[in-house]
């Protein structure tokens, strides 16, 4: 079914009758008012914002660099920051899809909201620190410091991922809008995505920021009042979940594989994000960092909730007896949460509900296009292009980005109904392609561009040649299959989890093999023909060319090791091409 062209009125042969706040034409002139007003404030508080920095910049003498603009210049409260934390998880994904995972699968499938709730506290404790402490500016930083230009390669599978995610929920808020209030959907789209790039473009990551807040709230607001009213609803019974409609769901055995395959990619897959790293690392303080992401991790825990109820409301309802005439099926499944703001609540109520689902559309849409142009103007653009950029420069072609991403993900909302698909792929990409790279880069000192080229093209290859059901991608491998119970059950074991296992392993064992090679044969060095080492102008060993750190610990280490030993006299070594080290 096109929910772009579908024609809600068509039920059974006769149209719904009209509901309380809309017109002879169908518009729902009280969803329409809720979603303006709604819109006018959250520009007005991005504008205000983005002109309230640029005020404490001008007064403070300083001027707007890279840090200003993408990380807020590192100057994040705590309380803004947890809450615009939340508000990047919580977007239009997560609350619509909750209910309707919820209303279509069951609980025991509804893994996402909790996934990346957990994945938060995950990152907290693991990555947010070391990050944080290094001082980085982008997610990709320590790929491009240790691996030079090669580590640019990263940025590509997660900054197309932002876009296409930016494109999906864009078309979602289009469909819902179209649906619900029967406004044109591209109408909708292109003023939603203006909106969000008008005020990310006036403030940065400040005007993302303080609308995150704002959208948070409302999020919350619009929820918690909204869910009581649905459950009560006269067409809501138990009865009706006792004659049938389960909404617990069911794991059959041979889907087990694939429930343990999505579990592990939210926990994990949700680490390498750039709009969360670009929370972490607008941060005062490493330990303020944490913070972030712990409270990021409850708000998204406690946020699932509601949103989850909101399917099993659903799932309990007798649609039948409802202006909608039917149970939601097929693609009206996404649909779940905004029907039942729809025809379970009284309007004045959906007015606060429908500007909850837009709220969480727009809180992910500007938090992914500021992280995705980010990443393409410092990392790919600089690192590649213009590694002497000036900083004015950078900001020009960070703006452009946002502009060009913003029109990429508008049109393809516009004209592509698989834009969800390649972004379910993208996921997957993002998890067995860049988790176990991110993870190396941090905590693996003898990680070189060997490992890390060889297995970001590995896990790719691997991952496409396992094929994908939503983009009709046929299988040429397989790792195995699970069997069910009953004849002609089975499933797929967790192979996502076994290509990110395989690049880890891949990437490991080569980078510590070159690093045995070169440091051990220094003979060999000629061999390196990505410039991973070189001979070290002080002790004369063989070192990595680079490291991951911008400002850490080691490099200061290195410093007064230098400082030291250069009162120590020269010493002749064969080894090293007739030239003098010192020892």
């Amino acid at each position: 079914m096109d929910l772009d062209t579908m024609d809600p009125s068509e039920n059974a042969g006769k149209g719904p009758p009209l509901l309380e706040g809309e017109d002879e034409e169908g518009l729902n002139v009280v969803g329409l008012i809720s979603i303006i007003v709604f819109y006018i404030a959250v520009l007005l508080v991005g504008i205000w914002a983005g002109w309230r920095q640029r005020k404490i910049v001008k007064n403070e003498g300083r001027t707007q660099d890279q840090e200003e603009v993408m990380l807020a210049g590192r100057n994040i409260g705590l309380f803004v920051g947890i809450l615009t934390m939340g508000a990047t998880w919580v977007g239009g994904g997560f609350i619509n899809g909750s209910a309707e995972v919820a209303y279509s699968s069951g609980l025991v499938w509804v893994q996402a909201p909790f996934g990346f709730g957990l994945s938060l506290f995950i990152s907290g404790t693991f990555f947010a620190r070391k990050m944080r402490e290094s001082r980085y500016v982008t997610m990709i930083d320590p790929f491009t410091q240790k691996y030079g230009k090669w580590g640019a390669l990263q940025a590509f599978p997660s900054a197309i991922c932002e876009i296409f995610w930016s494109a999906a929920i864009l078309g979602a808020l289009g469909s819902t809008l179209q649906v619900i209030l029967k406004i044109d959907t591209v109408t909708s789209i292109i003023i939603s995505a203006a909106i969000a790039v008008l005020y990310t473009l006036m403030g940065g990551l400040v005007s993302v920021a303080y609308t995150d807040v704002f959208q948070i709230i409302f999020i919350a607001f619009g929820l918690a009042l909204s869910l009581p009213f649905a459950a009560t609803s006269e067409f809501v019974s138990s009865k009706h979940l006792e004659e049938g409609a389960d909404y617990r769901g069911a794991l059959p055995s041979h889907l087990v594989g694939e429930w343990i395959d999505y579990a592990f990619l939210l926990l994990l897959g949700g680490i390498p994000w750039q709009c969360y790293f670009q929370r972490v690392l607008s941060s005062k303080t490493s330990t303020r960092a944490q913070m972030l992401s712990y409270g990021g991790g409850l708000i998204a825990l406690v946020m699932a909730v509601p949103a989850t109820l909101f399917g099993v409301v659903a799932k309990a309802t007798d649609w039948e007896r409802t202006a909608f005439g039917h149970a939601p099926s097929g693609d009206e499944n996404k649909l779940v949460l905004p029907l039942c703001l729809q025809y379970l609540c009284p309007p004045w109520v959906t007015f606060f509900g429908l500007g909850a689902v837009s709220a969480a559309v727009m809180s992910s849409t500007d938090s992914s296009m500021l992280s995705a142009s980010s990443m393409l103007a410092r990392n790919v653009y600089k690192t590649i292009f213009r590694p002497k950029a000036s900083e004015k420069e950078i900001l020009i072609v960070l703006w452009c980005c946002i502009v060009i991403n913003a029109f990429i993900a508008t049109t393809m909302a516009i004209k592509y109904q698989s834009v969800y698909s390649l972004f379910v792929l993208c996921g997957d990409l993002v998890y067995v392609v860049v988790f176990p790279q991110l993870l190396l880069v941090l905590y693996f000192e003898a990680s070189n561009t060997y490992g890390s080229v060889v297995s970001f093209f590995l896990s790719f290859v691997l991952r496409i040649l396992c094929g994908d059901t939503l983009l009709d991608i046929k299988p040429v491998i397989s790792f195995g299959t699970i069997y069910g119970e009953n004849e002609g059950e089975e499933g797929p074991v967790p192979f996502r989890t076994i290509v990110m296992l395989i690049s880890l392993v891949v990437h490991m064992g080569l980078s510590y093999g070159a690093h045995w090679l070169f440091t051990n044969k220094p003979k060999y060095l000629y061999l390196d023909f990505l410039g991973c080492y070189k001979v070290h102008h002080i002790h004369g060993g063989i070192v990595q060319s680079s490291s991951r750190h911008l400002m850490g610990e080691e490099s200061i280490g290195m410093d007064e090791y230098a400082r030291e030993n250069q009162k120590r006299p020269p010493t002749y070594n064969p080894a090293y091409d007739n030239k003098t080290f010192y020892e």
